[in-house]
């Protein structure tokens, strides 16, 4: 084992996404620390184009994964490919974004290197020559510190990491999958996308957030959901929700901000109606400006807050709307 650092970047329609970025802007201050390289890992349909510009965001090297064996994304497929190139390259460190695919094939990549894997990372040290990893337990009561007896498997929370900028000169590099599609146990067939066009909370630089406070939508919050939908639209924001807001049903678990939905870190976050639980505040603390519009002044969530409202969603949301409306428009 060297002291490199490989790091699996995500990547959408082809495109490095902001949480992959983030994973290899991490992977490459540790492989510093280290005294190693920084080696990007991407796969999948039409990577190739923007590999190269991975020399930009702090890759040494890049190794692409492409062809039919990856036009689609495999659990079984990613975790071997993860695998086996951690082994070619001597990775003290393998590093991906905790997303939903990160999480779903480090765990497996992880078992295939008989090595441990730690989740949902918030950061990264070297300690005695060795890369260790700090994640929150107990709802981010406390954070924990990680070691692997072999190489470090993390995953990393998004949104909590600096982007890298360098100029390294990489020319992207294929590698050779000795497995096809038929080798592979599971391959999704279909992706059935969301609204197309609609702002996703984790790459949004404002976020517009709903709690419980605004009832629901399809009785006597109706209006309320309305009118946030409008502070957003005014704002040029994505909205989001509190996770009791998603476990009623009342809006897509791809808007849940917190710690078992997304990590966010806008500029401005405007959180109504909700309360301010620490594991929805573990999600957004993050953020640049934090605005929170509740009627109760002793909610948890104005310890956090930059700016507090005390008042009903019905009256001040609206009110934002129509003063933000104003000013935008001069």
């Amino acid at each position: 084992m060297s002291n490199n650092v490989l790091v699996f970047v995500d990547c959408n329609e082809g495109k490095p996404t902001r949480a992959g970025l983030q994973a290899l802007g991490a992977g490459h201050r540790l492989a510093k620390q280290l005294g190693g390289k920084a080696f990007a890992l991407v796969a999948g349909k039409g990577v190739e184009a923007d590999a190269a510009g991975l020399g930009n965001f702090g890759a040494d090297a890049v190794q692409v994964a492409a062809g039919e064996t990856f036009g689609a994304y495999s659990q079984d497929g990613y975790a071997r490919l993860v695998a086996q190139q951690a082994q070619a390259v001597g990775a003290a460190a393998v590093l991906a974004s905790a997303t939903p695919a990160g999480r779903d094939f480090m765990p497996r990549a992880a078992a295939i290197a008989k090595c441990g894997v730690a989740s949902d990372c918030t950061d990264l040290k070297v300690e005695g020559g060795k890369a260790r990893a700090v994640r929150p337990v107990f709802a981010g009561k406390a954070l924990a510190t990680v070691e692997g007896t072999g190489a470090l498997y993390a995953t990393l929370r998004p949104n909590v990491f600096a982007q890298a900028q360098t100029a390294n000169a990489v020319t992207p590099e294929p590698v050779k999958v000795p497995f096809g599609v038929g080798d592979l146990k599971a391959v999704v067939k279909e992706i059935v996308a969301g609204v197309k066009g609609k702002l996703d909370v984790a790459e949004a630089e404002v976020v517009v957030s709903g709690g419980r406070g605004l009832k629901d939508p399809a009785g006597e919050g109706k209006a309320n959901w309305e009118n946030l939908e409008k502070l957003a639209g005014t704002l040029g924001a994505a909205v989001g929700a509190s996770r009791a807001v998603v476990d009623a049903g009342w809006r897509a678990h791809g808007e849940q901000v917190g710690q078992t939905g997304k990590t966010v870190s806008p500029k401005l976050y405007v959180a109504a109606g909700i309360s301010g639980a620490i594991q929805h505040l573990a999600g957004m603390t993050g953020s640049k400006v934090i605005v929170a519009i509740n009627k109760d002044d002793q909610a948890p969530i104005f310890k956090v807050a930059d700016y507090g409202i005390v008042g009903n969603v019905e009256d001040v949301v609206p009110a934002l709307t129509a003063a933000f409306s104003e000013i935008l428009k001069g």
